[in-house]
């Protein structure tokens, strides 16, 4: 295949085969590369977004704690306001 007029050979056909190998094979590794990139992106937002998601109910929890607190004494509160003579509990 010098001139590009003569046929080709087994030889440079096999030649190409090999070329072609080695293309689609760094093709694949480029791939793959990529997708590693890709899986760690997402494994780090993933580990942040869960993080604020601990945060956040961590904080709901607390929340609600302190609300039941305030809900209790106000009852007490309302206890005594409605039912003077009786002792609170």
């Amino acid at each position: 295949m010098e001139n590009g007029n003569e046929p080709a050979t087994k030889a440079d056909l096999a030649q190409l085969r090999s070329e072609f190998q080695h293309g689609f094979d760094d093709v694949k590794e480029t791939l793959r590369d990529v997708q590693t990139e890709l899986l760690r992106a997402f494994y780090s937002f993933a580990q942040s977004t869960e993080t604020k998601l601990k945060e956040s109910e961590l904080a709901d929890f607390m929340l609600r704690q302190r609300l039941t607190a305030v809900e209790a004494r106000l009852l007490e509160v309302e206890k005594r306001l409605n039912f003077p003579n009786q002792p609170s509990q």
